[in-house]
């Protein structure tokens, strides 16, 4: 991606800050300060920061620390650069005093209490809610391009870990196996831990593989996904070891994937959220089996793995073209285990694309 790309995103944010009256603003999510300059896709840990994106109506500013100088340097004019040391605080607000800066938007969900209480002494800071993220929203066609050769590599993986999937493996070998393919194939890494439930535990939506062994004919859950190109996939997919498939198994599956079809089926631009919701929970809910479905249907995918759109019974908005979105309805018993199946879609101009 060359630097156009990012001050475009910019300017566009600008527009938004300028329809709320905001004459700056300070990005600390790390997706989003990546989004707007390319500089550092993510923190070292929760309670450490890479470094702040300030935009302004003029010039825009990026603070970071002496570990970053040359990265920053990279992506980013050297004369609208800060980097700060122990007075972090104090040297980030003279600089921006100094440009004449008073007031900034700020994103609650990425600022630490400890950093917004030392900024509130030097400036007005105004929430914000899901600015940039709405720019993010709407993938363009390089990023598109990047998510798809994403998933590419998480379809392949799947086609080779089912030959993997051997009686007497526990999960936490097969959750090696997927981080080792991917590694090996190309992937930056893994979009998020990968989950592997064996059995009842495949009735956990979230299960952190242990020491569970796989078994003959029996089921088991993988959901996975690797980030490649600095944009994330994110896919289900629930198995059968053995070769008695067994009759509940089967039905299971044949009721998940029904109401995955009766979702796609319908997403298109201007489809509301909730909608794609409505249509899998009806065919849970026509079988009996709605009391299983603990889950929303789908998430956004990007930079995040989870992001805007939120394909739930609580989910705002509808859906446009350039939207990428989980399918991935599932039904969990915990005396028995799960099934969950998912596909990542994108939104098109008339309809969506299964990736």
């Amino acid at each position: 991606m060359d630097k156009s790309f990012f001050e475009k995103r910019r300017v566009a944010l600008k527009s938004e800050m300028h329809a709320r009256g905001l004459s700056a603003m300070l990005v600390s999510l790390a997706a989003n300060r990546y989004y707007l300059s390319g500089f550092e896709l993510h923190d070292a840990q929760c309670n450490e920061s890479s470094g702040w994106l300030v935009v302004t109506e003029g010039d825009d500013y990026l603070f970071t620390d002496p570990r970053y100088l040359d990265a920053a340097r990279q992506v980013w004019d050297e004369s609208k650069l800060c980097i700060y040391a122990a007075r972090k605080h104090k040297e980030v607000a003279d600089f921006l005093k100094g440009r004449g800066v008073t007031a900034m938007g700020f994103e609650p969900k990425a600022l630490h209490l400890f950093d917004y209480d030392k900024l509130s002494e030097e400036f007005a800071l105004i929430p914000t809610d899901n600015i940039v993220e709405s720019l993010r929203i709407i993938k363009d066609e390089d990023e598109i391009r990047r998510m798809d050769d994403s998933m590419r590599l998480n379809h392949e993986l799947f086609e080779y870990i089912e030959g993997e999937l051997i009686p007497g493996r526990s999960e936490k070998e097969i959750a090696w196996l997927v981080e080792k393919f991917f590694r090996e194939h190309g992937a930056q890494g893994l979009a998020f831990s990968t989950i592997v439930g064996v059995g009842p535990n495949a009735a956990l939506p979230h299960c952190i593989p242990g020491d569970t062994l796989l078994r003959e004919n029996d089921m088991v859950l993988i959901d996975t996904g690797c980030r490649l190109h600095d944009y994330n996939s994110d896919q289900t997919r629930t198995f059968w070891v053995g070769d008695k498939q067994s009759d509940r198994f089967r039905k299971t599956m044949d009721q998940v994937r029904a109401a995955q079809s009766a979702a796609i089926d319908i997403i298109r631009p201007g489809l509301s959220c909730v909608e794609a919701y409505r249509a899998a929970y009806a065919v849970f809910e026509k079988d009996g089996v709605e009391a299983m479905f603990t889950h929303g249907l789908g998430h956004g995918v990007g930079l995040e793995t989870h992001e805007p759109p939120s394909l739930s019974r609580v989910g705002q908005g509808e859906l446009a073209p350039g939207m990428v979105v989980t399918v991935e309805p599932g039904l969990y018993d915990p005396s028995w285990g799960g099934i969950r199946w998912e596909y990542q879609v994108l939104v098109t101009e008339d309809g969506c694309r299964v990736m």
